[in-house]
């Protein structure tokens, strides 16, 4: 860690190096059992291909690579990469998906020139960023999208976070941070950004990923004349 580096990206970048395999062996399939998450993120890459600018999509949080890997096999033409904090799960993504890109970053900085971006995927990982840094989070993903680009985040609904000191038998310190749907559209307006979709579904309780919160989607995009 750094002498400027919040805490919390040191816990959670120790706490997923420290599960990655277990991590990947468990989320590998997730998506063949989630058809609206499917559809959300095929309309995602489908509204970026239709934008033109021929600009990289970036998955901010990528984790194992699975969901950029999706987008990648779509077939769209997209210039897809993803972009995480840990390098243990980098690691699963590049030995699992070689034809694809992964690089290690933090969404509190990019790294990533200006308007550099046809489209943004945060799928499940501002839930890691606390409130008071979530406004400084937005203003970054505008930024490196270019004018007209799509943000598309993906987030567990609800009021309190959920703190886990175990998962798939080692020992974390992850925090799980439950937003509604009309807050995160208000952050994301707050940004710059405009809110074009918001998406809420009820927690799945049956299957093979049983949750524990309900879900939500939101679409917005930079204004493209601004």
């Amino acid at each position: 860690m750094t002498a400027h580096e919040p805490a919390f990206l040191r816990t959670t970048r120790d706490s997923y190096d420290a599960i990655a395999v277990g991590y990947a062996d468990l989320t590998r399939d997730e998506l063949a059992a989630k058809p609206l998450e499917r559809a959300l993120l095929t309309a995602f890459a489908e509204t970026a291909a239709a934008g033109g600018s021929g600009l990289p999509v970036a998955e901010v949080g990528c984790g194992t690579g699975r969901v950029t890997a999706y987008l990648h096999r779509l077939g769209l033409g997209l210039d897809v990469f993803g972009i995480d904090l840990s390098p243990g799960m980098l690691a699963v993504a590049r030995r699992e998906h070689p034809e694809l890109r992964f690089d290690e970053g933090s969404m509190l900085g990019l790294g990533l020139p200006d308007a550099s971006l046809g489209g943004l995927l945060a799928w499940y990982s501002t839930i890691h960023v606390p409130d008071d840094e979530l406004p400084g989070v937005f203003a970054e993903f505008r930024r490196v999208l270019a004018p007209g680009g799509h943000v598309q985040l993906g987030f567990q609904v609800g009021e309190e976070p959920l703190r886990l000191t175990e998962a798939l038998g080692h020992e974390v310190s992850l925090v799980f941070h439950r937003r509604q749907p009309e807050r995160m559209a208000g952050l994301l307006r707050d940004a710059g950004l405009e809110v074009r979709s918001v998406v809420w579904r009820e927690r799945e309780t049956q299957g093979p990923y049983p949750e524990r919160a309900p879900q939500g989607f939101i679409l917005a995009r930079r204004p493209p004349t601004g």
